[in-house]
């Protein structure tokens, strides 16, 4: 049964007159007619006697207008309901993430969330990518925020940004390097603490430098990340970040980072959602928030610096670059 139709012959019922109700449904009393017609014929009975002052309801037309009531009011309250939801979002949502964004996204992103969006219960669960990656598969995850997804069917990913990664060394560098780029061969020979494989950020660089014909001179594998910082800190050895993870530490002066050149070490930072599973209200909210926070933090300098921090204040020329 179409709902223009019904809702066309309980405006006739309510108003008794053809007339009258095509004045308040702002359509030609002629189109209202047919509508009311088609109806009759639809349901096969005779729903209004029109007489020269206006309409009357037959029986099987009372009837229905009883019925017709009670759906246009279920109607009414779904589309408000409905509307009501999109204005403010309900419901649960959880998303993944990598450790290194608890230093920087994942602390503004809940506060935000919550503040914008009080009726959805956030959960937020870290893991590395591979672990993310299986969990949003599965439905364990609503949102994942990674790096270097696969490109799957079973994925809607988004580019959020270009991470480089920087070389990361005491403030008060052992190898007296220089301020600005380093050439990613002194990879060879400095003392790196890296994670171990299969660690997503040990196989990026472990790929890109052999590439280029580089071994990189790993002394220690340490895969909690935040140690790894603290032990370069210390003078034990160097470790490549992003900056970051790092941000905090540099801009107090307490450590320092190079740019690595000749080749560059770079990750796409993706946002992704399961294309096998709906989008609520909740999930497109958070989405559209991790994309605007993303843009926000990286206009802020915190993935990376304005300028570069501390010791590496002057970029130098070309054959300047440490060897």
């Amino acid at each position: 049964m179409d709902i223009k139709k019904l809702k066309a012959f309980s405006v006739v019922a309510e108003f008794g007159s053809f007339s009258r109700a095509a004045a308040v449904l702002g359509v030609v009393q002629p189109m209202l007619s047919r509508q009311v017609r088609s109806l009759e014929e639809e349901l096969g009975v005779q729903l209004v006697h029109r007489n020269g002052r206006g309409i009357v309801l037959t029986e099987a037309g009372s009837l229905l207008n009883e019925y017709a009531k009670g759906i246009l009011a279920t109607l009414a309250r779904a589309e408000s309901e409905v509307g009501a939801l999109r204005a403010s979002p309900r419901g649960n949502v959880v998303i993944g993430m990598p450790p290194s964004m608890g230093s920087v996204l994942t602390v503004p992103l809940i506060q935000r969330f919550r503040s914008e969006h009080p009726s959805i219960n956030m959960r937020v669960i870290e893991g590395f990518s591979g672990y993310l990656l299986e969990w949003l598969l599965t439905g364990k995850i609503d949102v994942a925020v990674l790096y270097n997804a696969p490109r799957t069917k079973s994925l809607l990913s988004e580019p959020l940004l270009e991470e480089e990664l920087f070389l990361i060394g005491a403030a008060n560098d052992p190898s007296a390097l220089p301020p600005g780029p380093i050439k990613a061969k002194r990879l060879a020979e400095l003392p790196l603490i890296l994670p171990s494989r299969p660690h997503g950020l040990r196989l990026l660089i472990d790929q890109v430098l052999s590439g280029a014909g580089i071994s990189a001179n790993v002394e220690l594998e340490v895969d909690a990340l935040p140690a790894t910082i603290k032990l370069a800190e210390k003078r034990v050895g160097y470790t490549i970040h992003s900056y970051s993870l790092a941000h905090d530490l540099i801009e107090e002066g307490r450590i320092q980072c190079w740019p690595i050149v000749e080749p560059r070490l770079t990750r796409q930072l993706i946002m992704a959602t399961s294309s096998q599973r709906p989008t609520t209200t909740a999930t497109r909210a958070l989405t559209n928030m991790v994309r605007s926070q993303v843009r926000e933090l990286a206009r802020q300098g915190l993935w990376r610096p304005r300028a570069v921090p501390r010791k590496t204040q002057t970029s130098p020329a070309p054959d300047s670059v440490a060897q």
